[in-house]
C-alpha cells in the first residue's frame, strides 16, 4: 500500500522553510501532494495559479511530488485523496500547541490519518510566508528566505 502525505498551507509564496519541510519527508512516503488551501476569508498576496507554478517550478525535478488546490478542512482532502499522513512544519512552541490541538481533532474525525510534525532547522525557524510578504511590503530583499526559483519574480502585485 502506497503511502500518501500531505503537506498543507497557504504557501503565499513558497519558503525555505517549507522545501527543507518537504525534502526531509520525502524519503519518509511514497508521494507528497502539496496542497494549496483555498481560504475565502483570507487575501492572498500571489494568485493560486502563480503559487501552483512556483511549487511545480521548485519541485520539477521531483516525481514523488504533486501540487493540487482545495478547499474545506484538511483532513477531508486527505481522506479523499485517500492519504494517511498529514505533514506539518513546527518552528515554536506555539505552533506545536496549535498544531496538536488540529491533530487531535483530525484523529477524532479519521483516525486513521496521522499527523507528522517535523520541527524546523534553526536556522528557518524564524521564516514564515507572513514575514516574507512583510519584508516585501517593505521593500526588503528576501533572497535567504525564498527557494532561489522564484526570488526574480516576488514583488508586491
Amino acid at each position: 500500500m502506497k503511502k500518501t502525505a500531505i503537506f498543507p498551507g497557504s504557501f503565499d509564496p513558497i519558503t525555505s522553510g517549507h522545501v527543507d519541510i518537504v525534502k526531509r519527508a520525502l524519503p519518509l512516503f511514497d508521494n507528497i501532494i502539496i496542497a494549496i488551501g483555498i481560504n475565502s476569508q483570507k487575501q492572498s498576496l500571489y494568485s493560486l495559479e502563480k503559487r501552483i507554478e512556483w511549487i511545480k517550478r521548485v519541485f520539477k525535478d521531483e516525481p514523488k511530488i504533486s501540487v493540487e488546490a482545495y478547499e474545506g478542512l484538511t483532513v477531508n482532502f486527505c481522506n479523499e485523496r485517500k492519504a494517511d499522513y498529514i505533514v506539518r512544519g513546527i518552528r515554536s512552541a506555539s505552533d506545536f500547541d496549535y498544531e496538536k490541538t488540529i491533530a487531535h481533532l483530525n484523529n477524532a474525525m479519521y483516525p486513521n490519518i496521522e499527523t507528522i510534525l517535523m520541527l524546523a532547522r534553526p536556522e528557518l525557524s524564524s521564516i514564515s510566508s507572513t514575514i516574507v510578504r512583510e519584508i516585501l511590503r517593505g521593500h526588503g530583499k528576501v533572497d535567504k528566505f525564498v527557494p532561489e526559483e522564484i526570488v526574480k519574480e516576488l514583488k508586491l502585485s
